[in-house]
């Protein structure tokens, strides 16, 4: 039979491993970086933890072989990562960034590029190497596909005519880990600007590789509600300069931004059932010993009973939806746009729902930040929000592959391959008359 969810003894040892990682490393680290006011100080705290990471392979795993990476498949990748979202959803950001930064060398670098960068972060042992994903602008970037040269990314990258180097002018608003550790910049910044500024988001887009130390970029950091282990910064180019070699997926950055998210999707969508499972575990452990004043543990209670039965319902079915996403994009590289984004936009909707029941059962003492239940819930904010958004990229770009009549309500029972083309872009943007 081919659908089978038993993890193999190496995945077992993975998530055995990921686990003790996550508890005797992660936790009391982040637990004591949450607590600092300030974002970037937070950010350092978990430098140790980081070199930890990439000393144990985790960093590096989902790196292809030939570059010195793991190697490790997507369903793979998943495993590890909820059990470190689990104690903590902030730090692995940090990875899932580096990923999101890195994939694009991988689909259209140069070997000579694919060596440097993905070589780069393969090789690092010491938990140096960092890599930014930058796409969001203060503006909003939700409809980065408009066909008005005025909606969407406006980070400009125009030409100098005389060296043909990329000048880059603009502002870009939450990229993770793009500070660097010492805000001087990530070893690599991926940046997808505006190459073009007469033509709409599915011909002016591409991106640009931003090198730690580039003159003419300021790096100011975030305070945030949540994921306070992880960095975001407002990222602002003054004149800066890149090489005509350092700009990828010319005119092809709508597409790109399509792909890298849905890549992303299934891991995000991991993270949000992870933080569920946190506090219900927790939840689970205070029902059986807390009576509320009664004569039995709560848990003996029916109202209890049901609530938590609903709530591991609920966790079970996100992890299998995003187990299924990984499976597909492993065998279909590059597609699965919309199974990706519903696994992200389910897991990340549904996370909100459990947080707030496992609340309800600890009852006010949930509040008291003695306990874990109030980190919870502001983690739980965080993932209807990021990457790509629940109302915003991730729901349009799987609407627009359903709205094509290549797609079936069989496609992903059955596994069959389906590619996401710009055909498909642009649902539920405004048109001009005509358009």
């Amino acid at each position: 039979m081919a659908v089978d969810f038993d993890l193999s003894s190496r995945q077992k040892r993975l998530k055995s491993r990921a686990r003790d990682f996550a508890e005797s490393v992660l936790r009391p680290a982040a637990e004591a970086a949450d607590t600092l006011p300030d974002p970037q100080a937070a950010f350092l705290a978990m430098r140790p933890v980081y070199a930890r990471a990439a000393e144990a392979g985790f960093t590096a795993m989902f790196l292809p072989r030939e570059y010195g990476g793991g190697g490790a498949s997507m369903v793979d990748f998943l495993i590890a990562i909820e059990e470190l979202c689990a104690v903590d959803p902030g730090f692995p950001t940090i990875l899932l960034v580096n990923g999101l930064a890195l994939m694009p060398v991988l689909w259209h670098g140069t070997d000579e590029q694919k060596q440097r960068w993905i070589g780069r972060a393969a090789a690092d042992t010491r938990g140096e190497f960092l890599a930014g994903w930058v796409v969001s602008e203060r503006g909003g970037t939700a409809n980065f596909d408009h066909p008005n040269p005025r909606a969407g990314i406006q980070l400009l990258a125009e030409v100098d005519r005389r060296t043909g180097d990329r000048v880059l002018n603009g502002e870009k608003h939450w990229p993770c880990n793009a500070g660097g550790w010492d805000l001087r910049g990530a070893d690599l910044n991926v940046c997808v600007a505006r190459t073009d500024r007469t033509a709409g988001g599915t011909s002016a887009l591409s991106v640009v590789l931003v090198e730690r130390g580039t003159p003419g970029v300021t790096y100011e950091v975030i305070d945030k509600l949540a994921h306070r282990t992880c960095q975001n910064v407002t990222m602002t180019f003054h004149g800066a300069r890149v090489g005509p070699d350092d700009v990828l997926a010319h005119g092809d950055g709508d597409l790109l931004i399509h792909r890298n998210f849905t890549w992303s999707s299934p891991i995000a969508g991991i993270a949000a059932v992870a933080v569920a499972r946190g506090a219900y575990e927790y939840a689970l452990k205070w029902s059986r010993t807390y009576t509320g004043g009664g004569a039995v543990p709560i848990i003996r209670h029916q109202a209890v009973g049901n609530l938590l039965v609903d709530i591991a319902a609920r966790i079970e079915a996100g992890r299998y939806l995003c187990w299924k996403a990984a499976h597909y994009l492993d065998g279909h590289p590059g597609q699965g746009h919309a199974l990706g984004g519903m696994s992200k936009v389910f897991c990340g909707d549904l996370m909100q729902s459990v947080v707030f029941d496992c609340m309800r059962i600890v009852g006010v003492n949930a509040l008291d930040t003695r306990f874990p239940m109030a980190k919870f819930y502001r983690e739980a904010a965080v993932f209807p929000l990021y990457d790509a958004g629940n109302l915003a990229m991730q729901r349009r770009r799987a609407w627009g592959l359903m709205a094509d009549p290549a797609f079936g309500p069989d496609t992903f029972v059955d596994g069959d391959p389906l590619e996401f083309t710009r055909s498909m872009e642009g649902y539920g943007l405004e048109r001009p008359p005509g358009g």
